[in-house]
């Protein structure tokens, strides 16, 4: 049993196949049709074909190494037992209704790691919102248009699909899209440990995010969290208050984050406390140079912002180094002494010269990372020329906070992004990200 047959599968069944719009079984065939290989709908109450493929009457009369099974809970052990005999090598069980229901549904689900285990079958889910990888094409769930997510570098692990969805939606439409996206949902024989290694694996994945409610295997999970050498950012939710609620949904068991946090702090696992940071952290490990240390250079253009800036970094383990004298110096004959010109260095408002004064802090060998927040003016637009010029020349991770219409600056984001600048909505947005990269760094 492994988890292969979901990154490169000869063929696709999708098991209650439907043509009628809004069914998951629908849904499924519009996400997987544009899978290069073969895909083959089964149901035998259906004739003719979907979306190109013809429907066939069984798994059996398919080849395929995949089965995305769109059918109700009650049946599925039915069709899973199906799938073994006809040689399929993992499954996607959608359906909800297992355990995280009630005792009835534990032995519905109990019954399915049976067949799975006889059969030798991986399974994601039950209960899941399915997966991507959008490389490949390859997008196995029923959510409508999950399809348009673009490919990137972060890997998505989580418990919940739901939040797998939306946090592939999310980096999307900041022009991230993600390398994969996989919703455990409840962990029938796939879990955290069966699939880190994998991700690990994978050249397009520089950072794995993972959100966590609970999981019964803690200890192979911690383990292969440590043996991982691609940066891994958590996000473990579920408190005792809430523990019905939890259960419920992935049939998780309830656990405080010190179960984690305390193992895999000192590893360089980051922890973060909401999805918006376990996204950004992603990001700006995934595409920053390694820094040197915690000393960070921050310009600003408005005070207000940078002071919030600042705030959170101190808070977070930032440290803010007197600049050299030549940088100093440099810094002093652009601005004129009208503003705060040490570090933090404020501008006042964006000027002409704004670019010149990221240019001199970067440069100061004392700066390990740099961050800017800058409010787009369109008489100014951004400093482009300085920054593609420091992404090149400066091996540090530079992060630029942007705001304004993004009809209007959205542009010029993408073009620091092209250069490997990272960009951040919001100061807080741009100062937990860096944060969350000095919590990755050995710098004892």
């Amino acid at each position: 049993m492994g988890v292969t047959d979901f990154f490169d599968p000869d063929g696709i069944a999708v098991i209650g196949a439907s043509k009628t719009p809004g069914k998951m079984g629908n849904d499924a065939m519009t996400n997987i049709r544009s899978y290069d290989g073969d895909v083959y709908p089964v149901n035998p109450s259906s004739s003719g074909s979907v979306y190109g493929h013809e429907f066939v009457d069984s798994i059996h009369d398919a080849d395929a190494d995949l089965a995305l099974c769109c059918v109700p809970s009650p049946v599925v052990p039915e069709v899973l037992e199906e799938c073994g005999e006809a040689g399929v090598g993992a499954a996607v069980i959608l359906a909800g209704g297992f355990a995280e229901v009630d005792d009835e549904g534990q032995e519905l689900e109990d019954e399915v790691i049976r067949i799975a285990d006889e059969y030798d079958i991986t399974v994601l889910g039950p209960n899941t919102a399915g997966y991507c990888i959008p490389h490949l094409d390859l997008y196995g769930s029923f959510v409508p248009q999950i399809r348009e997510v673009e490919t990137g570098n972060v890997a998505l692990l989580v418990q919940s699909g739901g939040v797998g969805i939306t946090s592939s939606f999310q980096l999307d439409s900041e022009a991230y899209g993600v390398s994969s996206m996989f919703g455990l949902g409840n962990r029938a024989n796939t879990g955290f440990a069966d699939l880190i290694p994998v991700l690990d694996d994978d050249p397009r994945t520089d950072a794995i995010a993972i959100h966590i409610e609970g999981t019964e295997d803690v200890e192979t999970t911690l383990e292969v969290c440590r043996n991982a050498e691609t940066p891994i950012v958590a996000y473990k939710v579920g408190s005792e208050d809430i523990s019905e609620f939890v259960r419920s949904h992935t049939a998780a068991p309830i656990q405080g984050r010190e179960v984690y946090e305390d193992a895999l702090a000192e590893e360089g696992i980051v922890f973060v406390d909401s999805i918006t940071e376990l996204l950004d952290a992603s990001r700006a490990i995934a595409n920053s140079p390694v820094p040197d240390g915690r000393n960070v250079g921050v310009v600003t253009a408005q005070a207000g912002p940078g002071i919030i800036i600042a705030d959170e970094l101190d808070e977070g383990g930032a440290k803010f180094p007197d600049l050299a004298s030549e940088t100093q110096q440099r810094v002093d004959d652009v601005l004129e002494g009208i503003t705060y010109t040490k570090n933090p260095v404020d501008t006042g408002r964006p000027l002409p010269e704004f670019g010149q004064v990221i240019d001199a802090v970067a440069r100061d060998d004392s700066v390990d990372i740099v961050v800017v927040y800058e409010i787009y003016e369109d008489s100014l637009g951004y400093p482009l020329e300085e920054l593609e010029a420091l992404a090149e020349e400066v091996d540090k991770p530079i992060f630029f906070t942007v705001a304004g219409p993004v009809s209007s600056l959205e542009d010029e984001r993408l073009r620091m992004e092209e250069f490997g600048i990272t960009t951040f909505y919001g100061p807080e947005r741009g100062a937990h990200a860096v944060t969350a990269l000095i919590d990755s760094i050995d710098d004892t």
